[in-house]
């Protein structure tokens, strides 16, 4: 495995001068909208990055970068210790946090202190890691291709597949490297919790290199899907991933550019624009404190490859947790048969724990029930406390620092002492 270390002290002018992923849209929203204008501090904090944010609220920060061995250049966001407790340095357990689709390292901190679960992890005494896979805003680099080639979109010719194989171990090893740990917690939300998956379906040594994995709504299985908006498009994954890389939109929300193609073209006076309207508004009436509403538009979406949304299509479509899907011919070059296999869950002997939402439509417990019956080490699954509990409340809800962070946290001490 090839890593690629720049110092902080060369990243901080670049971490300074960045803004957040959606910065001008969110001023300009809240210039033509002024019922949407809040406190000047949440103004002030929509402008700033992860790195921004995290110095802003008086906590240590460090920006790290990692070479995958595929070529792509991540970047890394570490809180070393807690402010207010756990504030001296020193070794530590590490708790390593994966975003889901579409997201980035900002979904743990965005709420701030007090509220958002890297801070919380912090303050409960944990060297805190935070991920960005790449294509995001923070990990949009590579070593030869470039994201922003109209000619040649190469650069997006991935998905949640690479990001498992590829992204995970290049941060892992990284990290262990550093903290002169052996092992480390991973919490992954929903894409966070797929990748988790993948990696040790297809490299099962790293399984070793894991205390615990705490799945917050890990999307794997959707044979109990009941979202209109997904069984609507799932059929149609291969058409609309051929349009997208076509029409070079292979690049999904990394700016307005691709939301405005996607409406106009498949959403607009189309066989889908019933299913697309309909899905925006499933999306948009999910419950969110309406005054971090401008926060959290700074930094979600924060970009991704179209390629990772048609997987999980091929994934509902038919009805497998199985490698990507590319056609017959490529696929027996690439895995030795003209279908993909299935990942090999057998493999993921990391102790277990799944935290799901029965109000969650993107990943349905029932869901969450499959996977943990066919993980060979599910030592808990767990519901949490409020029946309206959703997908977003676990990094949006200003309730999971009651309803869920205990638990979680008591999960990670339980697999600390049975090691």
């Amino acid at each position: 495995m090839k890593v690629k270390v720049i110092t902080l002290l060369g990243l901080i002018a670049l971490a300074s001068a960045r803004k957040s992923p959606n910065a001008d849209y969110v001023k300009e929203l809240l210039q033509s909208q002024p019922a949407l204008r809040v406190s000047t501090d949440i103004e002030a904090d929509s402008q700033l990055d992860v790195p921004g944010l995290i110095r802003r609220y008086g906590y240590p920060q460090e920006t790290h970068r990692v070479t995958t061995a595929d070529g792509y250049i991540l970047e890394l966001h570490r809180i070393p210790t807690g402010r207010d407790n756990f504030n001296e340095p020193g070794p530590r357990p590490v708790a390593f946090l994966m975003h889901g689709l579409l997201s980035s390292s900002a979904d743990f901190l965005v709420l701030g202190p007090g509220t958002a679960l890297g801070y919380a992890l912090a303050e409960a005494g944990y060297d805190v890691w935070l991920g960005n896979a790449r294509g995001n805003y923070y990990s949009r680099n590579h070593r030869t291709m470039n994201p922003d080639s109209i000619l040649n979109q190469n650069f997006w010719e991935f998905s949640w597949d690479q990001i498992g194989n590829y992204d995970l171990p290049a941060f892992v090893d990284y990290i262990l490297t550093v903290t002169r740990q052996e092992k480390l917690h991973y919490i992954g939300h929903s894409q966070g919790g797929t990748t988790f998956l993948v990696l040790n379906s297809l490299r099962p040594e790293y399984s070793e290199k894991f205390i615990s994995f705490q799945g917050l709504a890990p999307a794997s299985f959707f044979d109990n899907n009941d979202f209109s908006v997904f069984n609507g498009l799932a059929p149609f994954e291969n058409v609309i991933e051929n349009m997208a890389f076509t029409t070079r939109n292979a690049e999904i929300f990394g700016d307005r550019a691709f939301a405005q193609w996607f409406y106009s073209t498949l959403c607009t006076n189309t066989i889908f624009e019933g299913v697309c309207n309909f899905g925006i508004g499933q999306i948009l009436g999910q419950s969110v404190n309406t005054t971090m509403l401008p926060l959290l538009l700074a930094h979600a979406p924060a970009g991704a490859s179209i390629r990772q949304v048609a997987h999980y299509g091929q994934v509902i479509r038919f009805r497998a947790f199985r490698r990507y899907n590319y056609n017959a011919l490529r696929n027996l070059a690439v895995y030795g048969r003209i279908s993909p296999p299935e990942y090999d869950l057998s493999n993921v002997k990391v102790p277990t724990y799944l935290h799901y939402g029965e109000n969650d439509r993107e990943v349905n417990f029932r869901d969450i029930y499959t996977l943990a019956g066919k993980l060979p080490n599910t030592v808990g699954l767990f519901k949490v406390g409020r029946d309206t509990f959703n997908h977003y409340d676990f990094i949006w809800a200003s309730d999971a620092k009651e309803l869920l962070f205990p638990k979680l946290l008591a999960c990670m001490k339980n697999a600390e002492n049975m090691l």
